[in-house]
Formats: structure tokens, C-alpha cells, sequence
């Protein structure tokens, strides 16, 4: 998507956008205070935020059969063990608690929580990022799969990441028609946009780069349909909030 609006590949209707770039829970907790315009996080954060915000509707990550992991040295009770997750706003953890009860965690940074298990600090750790891919390299197994689990329960794929904007933003059509037709841009142009997100990247190779993105930026991104609003909206039911699916 930003790949798009810096290379001047889509009409932008007379707005500017400035790029913001940090990890899913600081803009989580940044979501809570309604600092930023237009933001990415968490599907099982906008609960929290709901009536500051307005879930546009592209851009989601969905993970359809598949999703966060739980990965670990050897095979462990993850109900007896203490657990690093990337954040208590994340989806990722509202999903582990709906698959598990209430597990023994510990936050930490998602990008430090692989190196954590491996060194044995911790005893399982939770994956959102490309080491959902490349566990087995760093001698670790995986124990759940909670996009799977999601899908066995629910019949429908996982809701990770969602857009929002805010709801007193002037402008709001005009923005999400600019943010839609990035993102699609962009799709059209993998091997470009791929390489610009690349910048932003933790030094994996391109391979696992295009595989990962290709795990959560696909159809479900440029639209919910009927099965991502439903996704989401029972995502929110199992969470016990009462808050609604808002679509710009």
C-alpha cells in the first residue's frame, strides 16, 4: 500500500500521507489514545478503541487455515508453561486465551520472543512474524497453530490485522478510496511493492519474504466479503464484547 502512494502510482485526491512505521502493540497502545489518523492493528484491539475508530474495509490480514504459532524446544504442556507473547492487544494473544484458558505469559517484543525460546529463557514462545516459517531452522517445533484451531472451531479464516480510521477525520470517503486503490496498486505490482517493503524488513531473504506476505496480503486484504465480516464478527462474540463490526 505505501509502496503505491510513494511511488506516485495511485491519484491521491489532493491528500498527504506520512508514513508511520513501529510494531502492532506500540500502535495498539498508540490506538488507545487515538494518536495517529488512520492506523494498522490488531483485529482483537479495536474493541478497545471502537469509538474512536472506524474499521475500513481493505487491508485487513487474515490467516485462512493458518496463523500465529506456538513454538517451543520439545513438546511441553503450553497450559504448565510460561509462554512470551507479542503483546496482551494482540489477536494473536486473545487467541491463545480462547484455545487455552488463561496460560502463563510474558510480553515481549515479537521480534526478540523466537530468540527467547531458542536460548531457553522461555519455554514457548508465540510467532507473528516470518518465523512462523523459518521455527524448524532455529531447532524449534511447533505445538499449536491458532489459525488452524480458529478454523476447525469456526470454519472461517483468522482476523489478525485490521485498518481503522478515525472517526472525526475529515475526508474518510476520499481517504479509504485512495488506501483501496493502493493496495490494490500494489498487489499489481508484487515484485516492486514486495521489494520497497523489504526496506522495512528484519534481513530475511526474499523467498521467505514473498511467502510470508503471500500468507496474509491476498483477496481477504482488498475486501472482508461476506466470510471476513463474519470472521471478524465472531472473533468479537468469542471475545464476549458486545462492540460491533463498524465499516467506514
Amino acid at each position: 500500500m505505501f509502496w503505491a502512494l510513494e511511488a506516485g502510482r495511485v491519484e491521491t485526491r489532493g491528500l498527504a500521507f506520512e508514513q508511520v512505521v513501529s510494531d502492532i502493540q506500540t500502535l495498539n497502545e498508540w490506538a488507545l489514545e487515538a494518536r495517529l489518523e488512520v492506523t494498522a492493528i490488531s483485529a482483537g484491539a479495536y474493541p478497545h478503541v471502537a469509538e474512536r475508530y472506524l474499521l475500513l474495509p481493505h487491508g485487513a490480514s487474515m490467516g485462512d487455515g493458518y496463523g500465529p504459532i506456538v513454538v517451543a524446544r520439545q513438546d511441553v504442556d503450553l497450559r504448565e508453561v510460561e509462554i512470551v507473547v507479542p503483546g496482551r492487544l494482540t489477536t494473536a494473544y486473545l487467541v491463545l486465551r480462547l484455545a487455552l484458558g488463561e496460560p502463563r505469559v510474558r510480553e515481549l517484543p515479537f521480534d526478540r520472543i523466537l530468540d527467547e525460546v531458542r536460548s531457553g529463557r522461555a519455554d514457548a514462545g508465540l510467532l507473528i512474524h516470518e518465523g512462523q516459517l523459518t521455527y524448524a531452522d532455529a531447532g524449534l517445533r511447533k505445538l499449536l497453530d491458532l489459525g488452524a484451531w480458529w478454523q476447525t472451531e469456526t470454519g472461517l479464516p483468522l482476523p489478525l490485522g485490521v485498518n481503522v480510521a478515525r472517526r472525526d477525520l475529515e475526508r474518510l470517503d476520499d481517504v479509504s478510496a485512495v488506501l483501496g486503490d493502493a493496495i490494490r496498486v500494489g498487489l499489481e505490482h508484487r515484485d516492486e511493492a514486495l521489494a520497497y517493503a523489504e526496506r522495512f524488513g528484519r534481513g530475511i531473504d526474499r523467498e521467505t519474504a514473498d511467502r510470508f506476505v503471500a500468507m496474509y496480503v491476498n483477496e481477504l486484504t482488498t475486501g472482508y466479503g461476506e466470510r471476513g465480516r463474519q470472521a471478524i464478527e465472531e472473533l468479537f462474540r468469542r471475545a464476549g464484547t458486545t462492540v460491533e463490526a463498524t465499516f467506514a
